[in-house]
């Protein structure tokens, strides 16, 4: 039976891929240090014999007894709230835990896939961006610790690749939304559903005329789970080229939500993107016609579901009130 590590495995995208490789028959070991994750996240799979949750700071040392066929490295903070309170943590699990997972890939003759991110691009001045186009990035802004740190991990995997012959392979993750999101983790989406579901005020950072292109989790499992089957070395973009405000994000949630909630403006974050949109023509092209498949309206209706659910249990109040605080820019 094959078998696969995923290290972030107990946060929003280690989890959905974690249950989607367990569905593809893999014997799946998920490793988290619980800072941004959670247990709650795959309380669900932990009756599988197959899958097993193990406590690991990746920045300490990697051990899988066995053989492994597939590493798949999606641990760091990946909100910007998180990011921005935990910039160091940030940082060293960029670079000493990509080299420990790209270790253990090596030991293994594993075939090893980064979760990068379009915030490589930083504030592009290419449009859509194609995965050929460099980036523009502040390194010493606030930012500069994610975006670095997905940089340097890029650079990393390319170097264990050409000089071990490490089978390798770099997603570019778009902005991704849907089940599992912490209704306090600062993105857009999860701080506009839970403020409608909620009644606040919705806060658009800035004049919400800057762009995003959101894809549901589930496309982006899809895009991962074809792009690990194949040997190519990316990088590759993974997202919905899709372009929405994040006004009219804002405005769409709150009426799916069927909330009367306002929208106000907050400052904008230093660094903030004014545009996002991925060109997916290499994707489609390398992974068998992929591409998108969730409707907006879709996506965020089982978005608001799940939320409502959560937002229900004991603890809920809490999060939402402090949703409205955090709330930043994705």
């Amino acid at each position: 039976m094959r078998r696969a590590v995923v290290t972030g495995g107990a946060g929003f995208l280690g989890s959905h891929l974690s249950e989607r490789l367990l569905a593809d028959d893999y014997q799946v070991v998920a490793l988290d240090n619980f800072v941004t994750g959670s247990p709650a996240n795959v309380q669900h799979l932990l009756e599988s014999p197959d899958f097993r949750l193990v406590r690991c700071d990746l920045v300490d040392y990697i051990h899988v007894p066995g053989p492994i066929d597939l590493v798949l490295h999606f641990a760091s903070p990946a909100s910007p709230v998180d990011y921005l309170q935990l910039p160091i943590e940030t940082l060293t699990v960029g670079a000493i835990g990509t080299l420990h997972a790209l270790g253990l890939a090596r030991e293994k003759r594993s075939r090893f896939i980064l979760a990068s991110s379009s915030e490589t691009y930083g504030d592009p001045r290419e449009h859509p961006q194609r995965e050929d186009y460099w980036g523009h990035v502040n390194p010493v802004g606030p930012r500069g610790v994610y975006d670095e740190a997905k940089r340097y991990a890029e650079a990393l995997t390319m170097a264990y690749r050409r000089t071990h012959g490490v089978n390798t392979g770099i997603a570019r993750i778009f902005n991704t939304y849907g089940e599992r999101m912490r209704p306090d983790d600062g993105r857009a989406i999860p701080a506009f559903v839970t403020q409608a579901i909620r009644g606040l005020p919705l806060t658009i950072a800035g004049d919400g005329s800057q762009t995003r292109s959101v894809q549901y989790v589930g496309d982006l499992v899809e895009g991962v789970s074809r792009f690990a089957a194949s040997d190519h070395p990316g990088p590759l973009n993974l997202g919905n080229p899709d372009e929405l405000t994040v006004r009219d994000i804002a405005t769409r949630v709150r009426e799916l939500v069927g909330s009367t909630s306002e929208l106000v403006h907050i400052p904008r974050p230093e660094d903030d993107p004014m545009v996002r949109r991925p060109d997916i023509s290499l994707a489609t092209k390398v992974l068998d016609g992929w591409e998108p498949q969730t409707g907006f309206d879709e996506g965020i209706t089982r978005t608001i579901t799940w939320f409502r659910q959560v937002l229900a249990t004991n603890g809920g109040e809490e999060e939402v009130g402090r949703s409205e605080e955090r709330a930043v820019h994705p």
